[in-house]
């Protein structure tokens, strides 16, 4: 499953006990496993070895510099959707080159900076962003290298708000207009069609709804491959994890473990699409993120304060909703686990944040061990979509976050000083 796990009642990343982490970098601290992003990157590429591939991960997922150069050394490329995540490949020794550059809202500075540096393709997912590209190709003198990103309309049955391949989404080009837009793009001077893709949606735990798509879209990629110079197939992200539970002793891997009996694994990923997407001809693009990151990391956090109102046990944390937004923003679900192994008065708890937002709550009437202040709680599986979505909320600074490899820790992104959010402000000259 991942490097996190007790040796005696101490929860240990890899060979380091966190609550020696969290009391020599302090809390809230995000605390992350080398070895465990190691593993997970190389089990879907080692699934995946009988088709032509590569694996492009998903920077959105986490952003650090050190898990970038990790992914770099491992022979990962990189799934982008910004000019600041492209300067954050490039910064952790990544190539232009082995980037795909996504999202609906490319600016005219972001597809400019991406075409001087020599990005290997713009994911494009609508027609004025064609125009748009293609101007701007012309103006530095260049081809741009494109490909359509298909909406198959395809139902990927997760969560709202990561669902990507319907109508109802934002993104990507409806599937029956596809074959129209190459047919513009390969009449525009300064593009070059070389590849199709797709993306349905997040935390996808069934192969059915992946099997649906590229069965849908093979079929228009081998007679757009026929007209142009097609050199890849990206099948998007999406593979989803276990959070529930994360910290399951029993099981060297989470797809090994009970819970995954039934869940989609990277071979049975493998195993399903392999088929169908050996006979296109094509290099296929694999965009995860949350597969690779999710249960890479853990959220330490201390408690402040346990307050008993009414039926209700608040236990408060220093951790917040901008420290870890997910439970609120999707009502996700993250096992806590004690980082000091406890058994007795197990009580039904609310454990929340010191934000003023009665949403700040990383879970409700969870049954937890009998916590006491300076105690330390782990909110296992946040690896991904976590530390990249925290904000300074209530003027609060980001936490920390710490790589673990082996016995080996060291800070790969500094607790943000109070002084910092400062900066940049200004109180306006007709107030001075």
């Amino acid at each position: 499953m991942h490097d996190f796990h007790y040796v005696g009642q101490e929860l240990y990343c890899e060979d380091r006990s966190i609550s020696s982490l969290a009391a020599e970098f302090g809390t809230p601290l995000y605390v992350y496993s080398q070895q465990t992003f190691t593993r997970h990157y190389q089990a879907l590429d080692q699934a995946m070895a009988g088709v032509d591939h590569a694996v492009s991960y998903s920077v959105k997922s986490n952003s650090n510099l050190a898990v970038l150069r990790l992914l770099r050394d491992l022979g990962s490329g990189f799934d982008i959707v910004s000019e600041g995540e492209l300067q954050r490949v490039i910064a952790a020794g990544g190539s232009p080159s082995d980037c795909l550059f996504a999202g609906v809202g490319k600016t005219a500075n972001e597809i400019e900076f991406a075409l001087k540096r020599g990005i290997y393709c713009f994911n494009v997912e609508s027609e004025p962003e064609l125009d748009r590209i293609n101007r701007i190709a012309g103006q530095l003198g260049v081809t741009a290298p494109v490909a359509v990103r298909v909406n198959p309309n395809v139902e990927a049955k997760t969560h709202a708000k990561i669902t990507t391949g319907t109508y109802e989404n934002k993104f990507g080009i409806a599937f029956e207009e596809v074959e129209a837009v190459y047919q513009r793009a390969g009449a525009l001077e300064h593009l070059k069609p070389i590849g199709i893709q797709m993306h349905i949606g997040s935390q996808l735990t069934q192969v059915e709804p992946f099997e649906k798509a590229v069965r849908k879209v093979a079929p228009l990629i081998e007679k757009l491959a026929q007209q142009y110079p097609f050199e890849f197939f990206s099948i998007g992200g999406g593979l989803g994890i276990i959070y529930q539970p994360a910290l399951e002793s029993g099981a060297s891997e989470w797809w090994e473990s009970e819970k995954a009996r039934d869940l989609l694994t990277p071979q049975r990923y493998a195993e399903s699409l392999a088929p169908l997407l050996k006979p296109l001809g094509l290099r296929i693009f694999l965009e995860p993120g949350r597969f690779i990151a999710g249960n890479a990391g853990v959220l330490v956090t201390r408690v402040e304060y346990v307050k008993q109102t009414g039926d209700k046990n608040f236990v408060i944390v220093d951790a917040a909703m901008n420290d870890l937004i997910r439970p609120a923003f999707y009502e996700a679900y993250h096992e806590i686990v004690p980082i000091h192994a406890k058994s007795e008065g197990i009580t039904s708890s609310d454990v929340v944040g010191p934000v003023c937002e009665s949403g700040d709550a990383f879970c409700q009437d969870r049954p937890l061990p009998a916590m006491q202040e300076g105690d330390y709680l782990g909110l296992m599986s946040a690896g991904a979509y976590s530390m990249v979505m925290a904000s300074n909320y209530n003027s609060r600074g980001f936490p920390a976050e710490v790589l673990v490899n082996g016995s080996q820790a060291e800070v790969v992104r500094a607790r943000q000083p109070l002084e910092q959010l400062l900066q940049g402000e200004r109180v306006p000259s007709w107030m001075t």
